[in-house]
């Protein structure tokens, strides 16, 4: 998740992760993870002809389908993630710029 801290102000400390960034950018990735998720196995299903594997781990598919999954699963959902998060910290960041000048 991208770091976003806050001075101490004049208290001696280093820059310390914002609480409030920290459990928006949660959220953010849980509702990215979930949506891309379904995005994907809509994908899945419409380029293959077949539902997604429950499970990649299963004797009924084969290795080859499995691994594909796998890195289609894995890859899709990490990008999604990455560019969600980039996205939503610049957002906080110029809001929290334009909170402190209005301070």
């Amino acid at each position: 998740m991208a770091e976003i801290t806050h001075a101490g102000h004049g208290s001696g400390t280093a820059d310390k992760p914002d609480m409030t960034w920290k459990i928006v950018g949660g959220l953010v990735g849980l509702g990215v993870g979930f949506a891309s998720r379904k995005v994907l196995s809509f994908a899945w299903q419409k380029t293959t002809g077949k539902k997604p594997p429950a499970s990649a781990d299963s004797l009924d598919i084969s290795l080859g389908e499995a691994i594909a999954y796998a890195v289609v699963m894995g890859l899709g959902m990490e990008v999604a993630r990455i560019i969600a998060i980039r996205a939503a910290a610049k957002k906080w960041q110029s809001w929290k710029t334009e909170a402190d000048t209005k301070l």
